[in-house]
């Protein structure tokens, strides 16, 4: 007889390994499938971890070679051994996934290993065994996106797994997609001593974000030596012994011309994963992007088949699909999980950084919200002028009428730890006259949101 269990999850990423701790802590039967030969998924492997080492590492050297002298620091000569800083962020990668392999033994999570197949509701095959679930959850996440005439070696033409694994600094750096996978890791190789160009289809970096936002990262970026080309799209490759010739035309139409690369960085967006996994077979509908198809609940239109992260409709970010994960299992165990996905922020790790949450001004204005808008610059900081890191502003919508927190934006030192405090504020359903009336230790960075807070009404007090 099969093994049967109350939760088979497929996929070990955020949303995968934490919807099946979280239904394992309730008292379910848990097994989770993963065909990687570590836990993590993408993020903990090939994405979020790896690339916030390697960002951190080439945020000191950066440090180390132009900036720390203004605080009198000073060396005789800064070196790069690119090797080191490779094993290093290897080492964080293993601590990080060997923890969730202890997570699952501590909440006797079973890890069926190999790749699965839904051969019917309720049946899973890994590895030539069929198991029994009373429901199936699928967590698979999503893959880079191709892009018709660039074909992808990992080599001279890579998709952030391969940019992450280069042995050498490049000459010049081509990233294809001026979205958060091409800035951060364009910003790597740029610190470490790389050419970059950025070629970006749209008028615009980062879309979906806040539009003053985007174009001072944009300037800020320019400042760095990262260089665009805006409106612009990439019909062809072709690769030789000296590197990637890349051919550019206007996204508009017009002209072609051609733009020459050591490497080639492929970072368009990415899709959902849900290949061979035998849903068409099992009747689960999908929607006009490849996406399963759920209900507000996280269901699938086949009974005891659900589906997380980035497989389904809305952003793809890890902590979405973690929170959707515990949302899921709370509902499997009969409890009322629930996602407020107004209060889910997004981060770009770049330096300085980029977060938001919430509504953006042009979606407001698309709805017709009246609203307030609450401003204030890290150079009116004291905590941001002491570390050397003045760039940037924190800006806060609030409703016209209520004062309620509609969203928040952010450009400057270490505002992904910042945005949590409007997250919460969204969550709550707080006021920006909360926010302002709440004692912030001084000298912090967190000022600059309690000072953006009271510019909401016009009282800011440090400008």
């Amino acid at each position: 007889m099969p093994e049967s269990f109350d939760v088979i999850v497929i996929g070990a990423g955020p949303g995968g390994y934490v919807c099946a701790i979280r239904a394992a802590q309730l008292g379910l039967k848990v097994a989770c499938v993963e065909k990687r030969a570590t836990l993590g998924g993408t993020c903990l492997n090939v994405g979020c971890i790896p690339s916030k080492a390697l960002l951190q590492s080439s945020e000191h050297f950066e440090e180390a070679r132009h900036k720390l002298a203004d605080h009198g620091v000073l060396f005789d000569g800064v070196k790069l051994d690119l090797a080191k800083m490779q094993a290093r962020k290897g080492e964080v990668v293993a601590a990080n996934v060997k923890g969730v392999e202890f997570l699952f033994k501590k909440n006797k999570v079973t890890w069926l290993k190999g790749a699965a197949r839904i051969v019917a509701p309720g049946k899973v095959e890994v590895a030539g065994e069929t198991y029994d679930a009373k429901n199936v959850v699928i967590a698979t996440g999503s893959e880079s996106t191709p892009l018709r005439g660039v074909e992808v070696d990992e080599t001279q033409v890579v998709t952030s797994t391969g940019a992450l694994e280069l042995p050498a600094v490049p000459g010049h750096l081509v990233v294809i997609g001026g979205g958060v996978i091409g800035l951060e890791l364009g910003s790597v190789w740029r610190r470490l001593g790389a050419e970059v160009t950025v070629i970006e289809y749209l008028d615009r970096l980062v879309p979906g974000m806040d539009n003053e936002i985007a174009k001072l990262l944009e300037r800020t970026l320019g400042k760095q030596g990262l260089r665009f080309k805006l409106k612009s799209k990439v019909t062809g490759a072709t690769k030789s012994a000296d590197g990637v010739t890349l051919t550019v035309e206007p996204a508009a139409g017009g002209a072609a011309e051609e733009v020459k690369a050591d490497v080639v960085l492929l970072a368009i967006g990415r899709r959902p994963h849900t290949e061979g996994l035998g849903l068409a077979e099992a009747g689960v509908e999908m929607d006009e992007r490849g996406r399963v198809k759920t209900d507000a609940h996280f269901a699938t239109n086949v009974p005891g088949i659900w589906a997380i992260g980035d497989v389904i409709a809305g952003a793809m970010l890890a902590h979405k699909a973690e929170d959707e994960g515990v949302a899921l299992a709370e509902i499997l165990a009969g409890q009322k999980g629930h996602v407020n996905y107004a209060a889910i922020p997004g981060v770009i790790y770049t330096w300085p950084e980029v977060a938001s949450v919430g509504a953006t001004e042009e979606e407001l204005k698309a709805a017709g919200v009246a609203y307030k808008s609450g401003k204030f610059p890290f150079t009116a900081n004291g905590r941001a002028r002491a570390m050397g890191d003045m760039d940037g502003f924190v800006k806060i919508l609030a409703d016209a009428k209520t004062d309620r927190v509609l969203g928040a934006h952010m450009l400057g030192p270490d505002v992904g730890t910042l945005i949590a405090e409007i997250s919460l504020a969204i969550e709550f359903g707080a006021s920006a006259e909360d926010v302002a009336r709440t004692c912030h230790a001084h000298p912090t960075l967190n000022e600059v949101v309690k000072e953006a807070a009271l510019a909401v009404d016009g009282r800011a007090l440090h400008i």
